[in-house]
């Protein structure tokens, strides 16, 4: 059964109350049964609460980018999340860890899309230019532990991104990705982005058609997670990509 929208606004509020707070909550599937429809309007009602507090919509993230992810979670599509400008960090700035519950780094192949997708063409022809970046996900849920459904309304843990140079578009399989946050370490390749973070592309074009989200000119799209995520503490966070070259910025307690 479809949730109400007066249940939608009730859940959104619970999530975007955690984030205020910086405080997690159980999730939200254990109490109230939706689909992923129901979802994708939570997410859409979290967003436009922050929209409502001055933020403006940057971009779009994708998530289960991974074949072991999405048998994880018995899914057979990635996941799209909303970025805004709030949770833009300027290269070699500073993140504020008093933000965020648990933060995660992970790398991150970006892609900057020149003109609205609209269907007429294939959405690697609206696309000018890539980088590498981090993002930062913050799952507002109880040690991290979350349904399908509680991710998806969750705007798929989003929580902060920071871009490097963008370079004229390419081919970017197969390039070499290092990420350090303070201590840790973790390397792989964009080959885990399904393959090649290209095809993340065209399944964002997907979901974003049937779950009716517009991608529009200038907008950040965020591939998918090249390796594992590592905490986000104090300290620097660098992420060099082979051939892309490198972001970084530093966690900070304030």
């Amino acid at each position: 059964m479809t949730l109400t929208d007066a249940k939608i606004r009730e859940l959104a509020l619970r999530l975007d109350g955690a984030e205020l707070a910086r405080d997690d909550i159980p999730s939200i599937t254990g109490s109230v049964h939706f689909d992923i429809r129901d979802a994708y309007r939570i997410q859409s009602a979290v967003i436009g609460l922050r929209e409502a507090r001055g933020e403006r919509i940057t971009g779009v993230k994708l998530g289960f980018t991974s074949k072991a992810k999405m048998a994880q979670m018995g899914v057979s599509e990635v996941i799209v999340g909303h970025l805004t400008s709030a949770m833009l960090i300027p290269v070699d700035g500073v993140a504020d860890l008093s933000r965020f519950i648990h933060p995660r780094v992970e790398p991150e192949i970006a892609y900057r899309l020149a003109r609205d997708v609209d269907g007429t063409t294939p959405i690697e022809s609206c696309v000018d230019a890539v980088a590498p970046a981090v993002e930062i996900i913050d799952s507002r849920y109880r040690d991290f532990r979350f349904t399908h459904a509680d991710v998806v309304a969750d705007n798929t843990s989003a929580a902060g991104y920071a871009l490097g140079p963008w370079q004229p578009i390419g081919d970017v399989r197969d390039r070499a990705v290092r990420l350090s946050a303070g201590a840790a370490r973790e390397s792989g390749s964009t080959s885990a982005i399904l393959g090649d973070p290209a095809r993340a592309l065209t399944a964002l074009a997907e979901v974003a058609r049937r779950r009716g989200i517009p991608l529009r000119a200038g907008y950040t799209v965020l591939a998918g997670a090249a390796t594992a995520a590592i905490p986000l503490v104090a300290g620097a966070v660098v992420c060099r990509i082979d051939g892309l070259g490198s972001v970084s910025f530093t966690g900070r307690d304030r």
